[in-house]
């Protein structure tokens, strides 16, 4: 907490307590201009009241209340700030005494009558003083971990990162190694989209945020980059339904999914074996990947690969209650279905 609030905190607590002293004053002199009279008691007061209040209030904001953050005992607590009370109250009734005599005490009922009132004073803006104290304590404490989870997940999707990225790599750079044998014109031309990806890799994903027309681009290359693996130019349907301006995603939010319908496609010469729809709403934006699988050796499990379990802690992070993930298998297909909320 800015130490500016808990300055604002303490001064218009003692505002307070002044304005409710001089009404105080005010409604018992409403019919009396004896100002001799007027400053006797209001100098009685300032010691009596204000004083041991004041004194109490700190006492307790910082004794007191480390003493039960230290012990976390209540009983010990109690102890201490009656202790502060009578120390606080000890200090107004010398103050009191030495300017006036215990004969204005007695006004009160006795001696120890006067005492105990102070000590009284002095213990209610003690009160006060921990719950103040307790207030911001608790704020401070709610901003410590909020900034401590904030860290936690800025960490946790790094690490998501560093261990997505290595994976997607290998198997564009397998594709392009493949292809060199057969044909360097080309392995040349999707050289450079892999430059491409490495550079959307290597900058893009250090952005919470990106043009969701990056995402699509990226995930357009590297579909080319797998595509050189097989002679059937259907094996993959690719379709952008709606505008994509304007719309924003996290990075690599998508493309792990299409990675891995590549990794578990059963037969890869059926036409339309992976099938990937990106359709941009005016307020979502929906995802769907579906791949063909051989149901005898592929598992719900083993669809999921490395990567699936990563990105929906990372969606679970970046989008919380903003996204829906459905993830199917049936006998020979396996379908993730993303919807993203968007503002």
């Amino acid at each position: 907490m800015k130490r500016s609030f808990i300055l604002t905190l303490h001064v218009g607590f003692w505002l307070c307590y002044c304005l409710l002293v001089l009404l105080l004053l005010g409604v018992f002199f409403r019919n009396n201009a004896d100002e001799e009279q007027v400053n006797y008691y209001f100098g009685l007061i300032f010691r009596m009241a204000v004083v041991p209040s004041a004194i109490g209030f700190y006492l307790f904001y910082v004794w007191v209340f480390s003493a039960y953050v230290r012990t976390r005992n209540l009983w010990s607590s109690v102890g201490y700030a009656l202790l502060g009370a009578i120390l606080a109250a000890s200090v107004g009734y010398i103050g009191v005494t030495s300017r006036y005599g215990t004969a204005c005490l007695s006004k009160t009922g006795s001696v120890l009558g006067g005492f105990l009132l102070m000590a009284f004073a002095a213990f209610v803006s003690g009160v006060v003083a921990l719950v103040i104290r307790g207030f911001i304590t608790w704020y401070s404490e709610i901003k410590v971990k909020e900034a401590l989870v904030q860290k936690n997940h800025e960490m946790e999707l790094a690490l998501i990162k560093s261990q997505l990225d290595p994976h997607f790599l290998f198997n564009t750079i397998n594709n392009i190694d493949v292809l060199i044998l057969k044909n360097a014109t080309a392995a040349s031309s999707y050289l450079n989209q892999l430059s491409d990806i490495m550079r959307f890799m290597l900058y893009e994903t250090k952005t919470d945020v990106i043009p969701l027309s990056k995402e699509v681009e990226y995930m357009e290359k590297y579909i080319a980059l797998q595509k050189i693996r097989t002679a059937n130019p259907n094996y993959i349907h690719f379709s952008v339904e709606g505008s994509l301006y304007g719309k924003t995603i996290a990075p690599m939010s998508l493309i792990p999914f299409v990675e891995n319908a590549f990794k578990h496609t059963g037969n890869k010469k059926l036409d339309h074996a992976i099938s990937v729809a990106i359709c941009s709403r005016e307020n979502a934006i929906e995802f769907i990947c579906k791949n063909r699988t051989n149901p005898h050796k592929t598992s719900l499990s083993d669809a999921n690969g490395l990567g699936n379990e990563l990105i929906r802690k990372r969606l679970n992070l970046l989008y919380a209650d903003r996204h829906t993930l459905a993830i199917s298998q049936q006998e020979n297909q396996y379908q993730v279905q993303l919807t993203i909320k968007t503002p």
